[in-house]
């Protein structure tokens, strides 16, 4: 049985002990940042042969030629006919939510004309090609293609190249229809740290792209942190969080299931309760041991539990909120009657749901906002994915001759203050 950690606010060593907790140290060791760094130079280098090369080491996978390397677009249509009715319908219902969501994340291009017929403003293009990673393997995560793929296409995105491993041939039908109904332009069959090289640095084959995004095992979380800077990222996530602010009140039985459906991802995850009423946090430690066993992902789950889940005792709301702030979860519940007067109080979230009928699940699949989140405490300072992230603004700057003077003049004391005098001169050279 799970033996989850509880921690109280009275205690005087809790703090230290909530940094300790939520700690990730997701950078790879030695070995995994050499054998990235490895591959990267040969991908960089031989291009199509070093990717063929790898896919026959990784995915034991013969392919005589790179071209074979891409599925047909009939391949990801064919895809829709072959999955259930009620699958093509529920990829429909998401994507349709997802893109009505990100619709409103788009920004506009805008200027303003001062006095003197300056003019200032701001253009927004959209990058001109991106590449999406899937996660193959163990898992099939239809869900990542839509949030990726669709906010790049509201965006304006004009190409998006999908990459996703497919061990021993095995396509996942799924996932061929989510890159359809996403408007996916070009698939790949190709996984690890060695597609991550190819998009980021092009092949004869697959095209170089301006930014990568999507999940990905501990290789290619290292090869995207290894290839930032030749090519943008979205982020480099760690593992799934979910922090339950519950008031007592809901279901222990919904709570406990809120908690596996984030840990069932892998043992690494993190579920966290927090709730003022101790005797609730016993009803929901019941409902963990009576549920457990009816699970598909059982040991995964326990094994979650086990090594980084918490039941924390608050005195109050008020100051659940201050635990939440500091440890900035992923995906944060307000399990509370009036969600709404504590949402002032919670400053660092990836995602907020409001009230005892919202479950963290609707969010990972068809509520709408992005389910690719910020992740060990980076909601401090990162947000979740959108449109905004696959476009880029440009500052606008028209001066008059009027405008030209007057700005000539500041620009020429302070370059001059700075000893920089080209720049000086050149701001001067358009004094009347």
């Amino acid at each position: 049985m799970p033996n989850i950690q509880r921690l109280n606010t009275a205690d005087a060593d809790f703090w230290p002990r909530l940094e300790a907790l939520t700690a990730w140290e997701g950078v790879a060791d030695e070995a995994v940042i050499a054998t990235v760094r490895e591959i990267l130079i040969q991908v960089r280098l031989r291009g199509d042969d070093a990717l063929l090369e790898y896919t026959h080491r990784f995915d034991r996978l013969d392919i005589a030629q790179a071209a074979d390397l891409e599925i047909p677009a009939a391949r990801l249509h064919h895809a829709l006919t072959v999955i259930s009715p009620a699958q093509r319908a529920a990829l429909a219902t998401a994507a349709a939510r997802i893109r009505s969501y990100a619709e409103r994340q788009k920004l506009e291009s805008w200027r303003f004309t001062e006095t003197d017929g300056t003019v200032l403003g701001q253009q927004v293009t959209p990058l001109d090609r991106v590449g999406l990673y899937v996660p193959g393997g163990k898992a099939a995560y239809p869900s990542s293609v839509l949030m990726n793929a669709i906010p790049a296409k509201v965006a304006g995105v004009p190409e998006i190249i999908m990459v996703a491993p497919m061990p021993d041939g095995e396509l996942n039908d799924l996932v061929l229809a989510a890159a359809a109904v996403a408007g996916v332009d070009r698939v790949f069959t190709l996984g690890g740290a060695q597609a991550v090289a190819a998009l980021a640095y092009g092949t004869a084959t697959v095209p170089r792209v301006d930014k990568i995004v999507g999940p990905g095992n501990i290789y290619v979380a290292a090869a995207k942190r290894q290839v930032f800077g030749a090519v943008g990222i979205d982020m480099i996530a760690g593992p799934s969080e979910i922090l339950v602010l519950c008031d007592g009140l809901t279901d222990p039985d919904w709570i406990a299931m809120d908690l596996f459906s984030q840990a069932e991802h892998d043992e690494d995850a993190q579920p966290i309760l927090i709730s003022p009423d101790p005797a609730f946090l016993e009803q929901v430690q019941e409902s963990v041991i009576r549920l457990l066993p009816t699970l598909e992902r059982a040991e995964i789950i326990a094994a979650s539990l086990n090594r980084r889940a918490a039941m924390i005792q608050v005195q109050d709301l008020i100051e659940a909120a201050q635990v939440v702030n500091f440890i900035a979860p992923e995906h944060l519940e307000l399990s509370v009657e009036r969600p709404d007067e504590l949402l002032p109080l919670i400053r660092h979230a990836g995602a907020i749901f409001m009230g005892r009928y919202t479950a963290e699940a609707l969010g990972d699949y068809c509520a709408g906002p992005n389910h690719v989140l910020p992740t060990s405490r980076t909601a401090r300072f990162f947000s979740p994915l959108g449109v905004y992230d696959f476009q880029k603004r440009s500052s606008l700057i028209y001066c008059s001759p009027v405008g030209a003077a007057t700005l000539g003049r500041t620009a020429s004391v302070l370059a001059r203050g700075e000893g920089l005098t080209a720049h000086a001169r050149s701001a001067e050279f358009r004094l009347p």
